[in-house]
């Protein structure tokens, strides 16, 4: 019983779509009659498809239907070849011929560019093109000081690039002429050059492949549609970027062409070495100088920081070389949360240009020094161990 009824389902159904098929009248549907000549079909189709084209009824479904529905009744009636089968036989009959109407408008467009480009101004490429392209991206590189990559910086940055010409509104023409059709390749942006057995196409020379040639440039633009102007941007940097970093500005590239989307703005960073502080990763690195006494009895030293001043404890007996670390006095992590480290090198100096004084002190030091290493425990076991 089931299978009966799913059997039923599918030849009703082939039923119906072959009924919905057989309804299609094209005659009817570009209000001509039976014995219409080949200019009265055209002329009629033509009038349709300036009713209902796409770009005039914008999110219209029922104006796309009755397009794509004049289309495909045009596309059999100009045919004279398809034409009779279809007076003989109906639509059945023209499934033999390999005909199984359009996919899209780009197929329409494609087949009957010279029907629109009167009325529109574009022919079989020309509508190709004239779909809407992304504006190219832009480049721009920065320089900012060390601090300011700590902190962040709102700036002002300005931007060369080419937009849209407002004498000619971006047609490129002098205003109050138009774009006239190609004679080189009569509107199709291809030049076709037929070598034996062999046909080849190539982009028209003259009109670059736009199907359109402008008599009459704008004096602005020179006929390009766009002028080259300088455009003043402000630009807000996190803090913690670094050299290398790239920021994306949306919206700031080049204009699209044909109406499409703008490209963006790619800043890239870089920053410029500070005199006493350096970088590694999220951390700063920076070198404080000790004397001989400081190293040797510790202390508490000032040392500077991106925030002010900050109280260093100097451990008694440091050795030169030796690393202490101020925790959060780094960079601002710029992919999380909290900051990096303030790493601190300690280096001892040597004292020059002694008084006698001193050196009186420094040498009994030395002597003392000297007997405390008398022991095995001093430079003697050392060089016994080596040898």
């Amino acid at each position: 019983m089931g299978l009966w009824r799913r059997t039923v389902g599918r030849d009703l159904r082939k039923l119906f779509s072959m009924q919905a098929m057989e309804d299609k009248d094209y005659y009817k549907i570009l209000g001509v009659s039976r014995d219409a000549t080949e200019d009265q079909i055209k002329k009629s189709y033509r009038k349709i498809a300036m009713q209902y084209h796409p770009d005039r009824n914008p999110a219209n479904k029922e104006a796309e239907e009755k397009f794509k529905l004049a289309s495909e009744a045009y596309e059999v009636l100009r045919d004279p070849e398809k034409r009779e089968i279809y007076n003989r036989y109906g639509i059945e009959g023209l499934k033999g011929t390999g005909f199984t109407g359009f996919r899209g408008f780009e197929d329409i467009f494609s087949a009957f560019g010279d029907i629109f480009e009167d009325f529109f101004g574009f022919g079989t490429t020309g509508r190709r093109r004239s779909r809407a392209r992304p504006g190219a991206d832009l480049r721009y590189d920065l320089k900012i000081s060390f601090r300011d990559a700590a902190f962040g910086k709102e700036t002002e940055i300005e931007i060369p690039k080419m937009v849209m010409c407002d004498i000619c509104n971006g047609t490129g023409a002098k205003p109050g002429t138009h774009h006239t059709q190609c004679p080189s390749c009569r509107g199709t942006g291809q030049v076709t050059r037929s070598q034996g057995f062999f046909t080849i196409s190539t982009t028209c020379s003259d009109c670059r492949g736009e199907g359109n040639i402008i008599s009459h440039p704008c004096k602005e633009c020179r006929g390009h549609g766009k002028v080259r102007k300088t455009k003043r941007i402000q630009v807000k940097m996190p803090p913690g970027v670094d050299t290398g970093s790239k920021l994306r500005i949306r919206g700031e590239g080049e204009e699209g062409e044909k109406g499409g989307p703008p490209g963006d703005l790619f800043l890239f960073i870089y920053v410029e070495p500070d005199d006493f502080f350096s970088r590694e990763g999220d951390d700063i690195i920076c070198q404080i100088p000790i004397s001989f006494p400081q190293a040797a009895l510790g202390t508490e030293i000032e040392v500077p920081t991106l925030n002010g001043k900050k109280n260093l404890n100097i451990p008694k007996g440091i050795e030169s070389g030796e690393i202490l670390r101020i925790k959060g006095e780094g960079f601002p992590k710029i992919r999380g949360y909290g900051r990096g480290d303030q790493i601190v090198q300690v280096i001892v100096k040597t004292p020059n240009n002694l008084t006698k004084k001193q050196e009186e002190i420094l040498r009994e030091f030395e002597a003392l020094s000297g007997k405390q290493g008398k022991g095995e425990g001093g430079w003697k076991s050392f060089l016994k161990a080596e040898n």
